[in-house]
């Protein structure tokens, strides 16, 4: 460990893009075409636990004060931002990366107009990597992710929500959620993860629907909530695919009310994707953390949605490869609910870029690109319950970062593809480096 005061540096930053600058929870509104940006040379310091200690504004006489943060040999790193932007680290509220098994020719029956619930009831989609899953090693899980991990970094993702749901019975449920457990403790000087019980994706061919039914509420989520106390899990939300054919809406609120009740899990749901489910409805009528996908949310479920302050995580990936309607971004934003995007990666959406959900979110939703970076950071920080931490560059936080090697952030969207990313800081450390830019 440093004996130095300080781990990192960030000098004569061009563009410093702070999102929230008093440690608002989240944006709604207009505020979201409204983050905090700063201009004009700044710098922000963190501390040896990865927080950051200070942001000010560069002085040509900083190096002739006494104070400890101005001396630069008080740092393990220093990285000059001349002609850059700094955005905080990208966070991705909603993936499935726990998984194996090659789908690459459902993509292709889907070019040829097979839709997603076409491939679902002949045993693809869902079925087809649940097979897989069970059949596979938790080391192979592990390594499958850790790989993904390095990717998501790279593009800027330094906190990421990560879902079970490919195990469908109580043992490879929980096989999963040790993966996620695991993975977060080896990589935690990478990311930061979040654990998402889903183990009500879809119901498993193998079993009845009224025998799951009994066993998510009366197996699963009690042998969760002994595992979560023993410390060998660690999943903070429950999730719940909420779908016509699939689970309806009583067996919903049955499922996230006693997984709140048993095991402490908040509830970020499936709702709206592909039918109306009155999901946004439901979501304030069980303080619901988030919604993810709502499509076909309605004009009173972006109210209950607003009025309870539930957070809509919407997927354009998933309306793109399944060329679906868009959910109603600004419809959303204008109802003042917390509105944050995702790359919903998984075998169906296989996207680990959020400057590309980003770009997607600009062209195919509306967003503007200030709107899009603030759901892809602050507000997607709140989905998870981790924006008092994450999400936005101000003093306590932790300090992740990414550098944009362009004095304008917004290059970070505009680059199609290939985003101009310099590092990746995550806690003060640097994870990710283009050596090229």
């Amino acid at each position: 460990m440093s004996l130095k005061p300080y781990r990192l540096l960030l000098k004569n930053i061009h563009e410093l893009v702070t999102v929230s600058g008093n440690k608002e929870p989240f944006l709604t509104g207009k505020q979201m075409n409204e983050p905090l940006i700063l201009t004009g040379a700044w710098n922000v310091s963190v501390d040896n636990n990865g927080r950051i200690a200070k942001i000010w504004k560069a002085h040509h006489n900083d190096l002739h004060t006494s104070n400890p943060l101005l001396n630069e040999s008080n740092y393990d790193q220093i990285i000059d931002c001349t002609g850059k932007a700094v955005i905080p680290g990208l966070v991705d509220a909603h993936t499935h990366p726990v998984w194996t098994g090659d789908r690459t020719d459902e993509f292709a029956l889907k070019l040829a107009g097979a839709s997603y619930l076409d491939i679902h009831n002949k045993g693809g989609g869902i079925g087809f990597t649940v097979r897989h899953v069970r059949d596979a090693h938790l080391h192979t899980l592990k390594t499958l992710f850790k790989q993904r991990i390095r990717t998501m970094s790279a593009n800027g993702t330094t906190l990421l929500e990560a879902k079970s749901g490919y195990g469908l019975d109580c043992d490879n449920e929980i096989k999963m959620l040790r993966v996620i457990h695991q993975v977060k403790q080896d990589e935690s000087d990478t990311i930061d993860v979040v654990g998402t019980w889903l183990g009500a994706h879809s119901y498993p061919k193998d079993i009845s629907r009224e025998d799951y039914d009994h066993d998510l509420l009366n197996n699963q989520i009690p042998t969760i909530a002994k595992l979560i106390n023993q410390g060998e899990i660690s999943p903070e939300m429950a999730d719940v695919f909420l779908e016509k054919n699939v689970f309806d809406r009583e067996m919903t609120r049955k499922i996230l009310v006693k997984a709140k009740e048993v095991a402490g899990l908040a509830a970020n749901f499936h709702g709206d994707e592909l039918n109306y489910m009155a999901s946004g409805e439901l979501s304030g009528e069980i303080n619901a953390r988030s919604v993810s996908h709502l499509e076909h949310v309605s004009e009173d479920g972006i109210k209950a949605m607003a009025e309870h302050k539930v957070c809509a995580v919407l997927l354009p990936t998933t309306a793109y490869v399944l060329r679906i309607e868009y959910p109603p971004a600004r419809k959303l934003i204008e109802g003042g609910v917390p509105v944050c995007i995702a790359s919903d990666y998984n075998p169906n959406a296989h996207c680990m870029s959020m400057p590309f959900v980003m770009n997607l979110s600009c062209v195919n939703m509306r967003l503007t690109m200030n709107e899009a970076l603030v759901a892809s950071t602050l507000n997607a920080a709140a989905s998870l319950g981790k924006s008092e931490s994450h999400g936005s560059i101000e003093e306590g936080k932790c300090g992740d970062f990414v550098i944009v090697g362009n004095e304008d952030w917004r290059h970070i969207i505009y680059e199609l593809v290939n985003p101009p990313i310099k590092h990746v800081i995550k806690n003060g450390r640097t994870v990710f480096t283009n050596s090229q830019l």
